[in-house]
């Protein structure tokens, strides 16, 4: 019985001593106190600035998200307002085309009509200038007929022209008469 004694009375290697406990307490405490009053406030400022960081990263990467967004939208505005521009540009260059191809064919037909009456002019001088050639031509060859046939010379002048243009007269009706059987021979 002795030993049983003599072990409930001497502490016990695994108990602390009350001392230590309050010592232990007291020195916990100032601990947490001065960890309070410096380390802690350095950790939620550092953990604050983390946060503002984070959700600043966040808010910043959303506005740029919605800035690219807008600026997105306004370059696929400002290319439909190019593409509409190019196409009313294209439609302006076309019309104008169109115009400029009507004035050329205009100018070119008038240019025709032009040369045509020229041609025209210079033909109907031709045929006047081989008729006056042909009239003189043919007088000639008419008064030495009529001389032949009368025998004898018509030297006045007056007497030859009266004599050419009967001639010439009498050609003239002969010609109509044959423009005129034709054209009436071929509508029958």
């Amino acid at each position: 019985m002795t030993t049983t004694l003599l072990a409930a009375e001497t502490p016990s290697p695994l108990a602390p001593h009350p001392i230590e406990i309050v010592v232990g307490l007291i020195a916990f405490l100032l601990l947490l106190w001065v960890l309070k009053r410096t380390v802690f406030p350095q950790f939620e400022k550092v953990y604050a600035e983390r946060v503002d960081k984070i959700e600043g990263g966040i808010k910043r990467a959303e506005e740029a998200q919605e800035e690219a967004y807008a600026l997105r939208q306004q370059y696929e505005d400002q290319l439909a307002g190019l593409r509409a521009e190019a196409a009313r540009i294209r439609d302006d260059a076309r019309a104008e085309g169109q115009l400029i191809k009507a004035e050329l064919r205009a100018q070119a037909e008038e240019e025709a009509e032009r040369i045509r009456q020229r041609g025209a002019e210079q033909i109907a001088a031709a045929r006047e200038q081989v008729a006056r050639q042909l009239r003189a031509e043919i007088g000639g060859i008419a008064v030495q007929l009529a001389e032949r046939l009368v025998g004898r010379e018509l030297s006045a002048e007056t007497r030859r022209a009266e004599t050419i243009d009967a001639f010439l007269a009498e050609l003239d009706e002969l010609a109509e008469r044959r423009e005129t059987t034709p054209a009436a021979g071929g509508a029958g």
